[in-house]
């Protein structure tokens, strides 16, 4: 009986440990050796078009939308100017300002981030932290974003962000990026 109960706890030990190192995070140093290397500001210097959905914690996706993006460089400010159309025709924009910093480390701004954006490129990716503000009917919600943006090729690349409130997973933005210019 001694060893049948031992035998219990250690299975629940293992399997305790599986998921505790299951659910760490990657790490864009992950991702050094993956090419072709992003080149964050040449990929968005001049026109860029996205599409995408967002889909609620459960996978359900909720809506569509494009992006026209118009991308400035300017020394070690990248200007980004999204246009958004959503399928039920709503239409947004945000205007990032991007720096990057002498370390490698990248922040950016615009109108519905709160405090600053940070992230770091590293081989093919691009990892970007950042809490939105967005608008939900009367009300507006202070979203975080987990984003990670991944180079294919010279004109395509993946985004996937996870969305959460209060560490609470409330969803996913998954879009796909194509130079055009």
């Amino acid at each position: 009986m001694y060893y049948t109960g031992l035998t219990y706890w250690v299975k629940i030990v293992a399997l305790l440990m599986v998921l505790v190192i299951s659910g760490c995070s990657a790490s864009v140093e992950d991702h050094k050796y993956h090419r072709p290397e992003l080149d964050l500001f040449s990929y968005f210097n001049g026109n860029v078009t996205a599409w995408g959905i967002l889909q609620d914690r459960s996978g359900k996706q909720t809506r569509r939308f494009s992006v026209d993006i118009i991308g400035t460089v300017q020394g070690n400010t990248l200007t980004l100017k999204e246009d958004f159309v959503f399928d039920d025709g709503e239409k947004q924009q945000r205007v990032w300002t991007i720096q990057r910093r002498p370390d490698g480390v990248y922040t950016g701004t615009a109108g519905d981030v709160v405090g600053e954006a940070t992230g770091k490129v590293s081989g093919n990716a691009l990892n970007w932290q950042y809490t939105l503000r967005v608008p939900v009917g009367e009300s507006t919600y202070d979203i975080a974003f987990d984003d990670w943006m991944f180079l294919q090729d010279d004109a395509r690349m993946f985004n996937v962000a996870k969305m959460s409130k209060w560490g609470v997973h409330v969803g996913t933005v998954t879009l796909f990026f194509e130079k055009t210019d």
